[in-house]
């Protein structure tokens, strides 16, 4: 499918892209998710809320851009190219949680958010296996909330969370000794996750029926904005392994010039391009048509997710013996592309809601 941006959404696209060039190249992004305890660069995300970023899931009339899922998912496409380290997708994401709430502290907390006064991330997972329970077993009562949630992306430097409790979805900000939090093991030097006791006051800004709406409405546009950010890392991986076949000699020759390697070159090409139809088609139905969204986000996430482990493997054999090894930029791609496969939906869990789509 032939996809073009309209002219607002191209420039928004031209302009991330010579942003992140500029400010966070992957030698620059590489030092900062290797070297600092954050993860990412504080000045580069408040430049991003300065320039408006964060609100680019929100209407005007929201304090947003009004560019919607479709300048989203160009925006991710082009922070994917440069594997850009930090919870930017998961600001985004508190901010389509708090978007319909009409709680006074839901309203400052959107303000603050998109503003980048605020760091306020979603607390959801229960288990380290990803077996979740029916009922959150975090509760809310008293005006505390109370429990463990795992897998919180960056919990460690967040300003607030969004907790799901079994009472519905409560606010709560930072205590002032800081959050409990215990760093998880990673492969992805670009991502960062904690697990948080939780035993602090908090504010219950959406009871479990109004919070449950949400929730949905955050799964479809992480989904979506995962799918982006496989996209541009494929894409860039294969970019990046295709100058290395044509740099590299053997016999003589460059071994790009060898066919075996042009049909496997040639493989990855297609399933991008594949990749990239179904993203933006995806995100022009979760902008203009969410009834169809529903079959054709979690398609899209699903085949990202395959693809870009299978394009970002594939650029790292093409670099033959060199291509595992530290120097060389192909596993930084790789290892962005297992987790994000794993998150906001694995494979399984979208092919499996993609099907329950396509029943209904």
């Amino acid at each position: 499918m032939k996809f073009d941006l309209d002219e607002d959404r191209a420039l928004l696209k031209s302009s991330t892209r010579e942003l992140l060039e500029k400010e966070s190249p992957l030698a620059e992004a590489r030092s900062v998710m290797e070297s600092s305890a954050e993860g990412f660069s504080k000045p580069l995300y408040a430049q991003l809320a300065e320039l408006g970023y964060l609100g680019l899931a929100l209407s005007e009339e929201e304090g947003g851009s009004g560019l919607g899922p479709i300048g989203l998912a160009a925006v991710l496409h082009e922070m994917g190219r440069v594997a850009l380290p930090g919870p930017y997708l998961d600001l985004v994401l508190a901010t389509e949680a708090l978007r319909e709430l009409a709680a006074p502290e839901a309203r400052q907390a959107l303000r603050g958010l998109v503003g980048g006064e605020q760091r306020i991330l979603l607390a959801r997972s229960e288990s380290v296996s990803g077996i979740e329970p029916a009922t959150a077993a975090t509760r809310f009562e008293g005006g505390r909330v109370r429990g463990r949630k795992c897998f919180v992306p960056f919990g460690a430097s967040a300003d607030a969370l969004l907790v799901t409790t079994a009472q519905g979805l409560v606010l709560a900000p930072r205590p002032s000794a800081g959050w409990n939090a215990q760093p998880l093991p990673i492969v992805d030097h670009a991502q960062r996750f904690a697990e948080i006791a939780l035993d602090t006051p908090g504010v219950l800004v959406a009871d479990t029926p109004l919070a449950a709406r949400r929730l949905e409405a955050v799964d479809r546009l992480g989904a979506l904005g995962a799918a982006a950010l496989l996209l541009g890392l494929m894409e860039r991986a294969l970019e990046i392994a295709v100058g290395y076949l044509m740099e590299r000699k053997a016999f003589g020759v460059p071994i790009g010039s060898f066919q075996a390697l042009q049909h496997r070159a040639a493989d990855c090409l297609l399933r991008v391009e594949s990749t990239r139809s179904a993203v933006y088609r995806a995100a022009w139905a979760l902008e203009k048509d969410p009834e169809a969204a529903r079959l054709l986000v979690p398609v899209a996430k699903a085949y990202a997710g395959d693809s870009g482990r299978i394009v970002t493997g594939e650029a790292i054999q093409f670099f033959g013996g060199v291509g595992y090894t530290w120097e060389y930029d192909p596993h930084i791609y790789f290892k962005r592309t297992k987790t994000l496969e794993q998150f906001y939906g694995s494979t399984r869990a979208q092919l499996e809601s993609a099907l329950h789509a396509a029943e209904i």
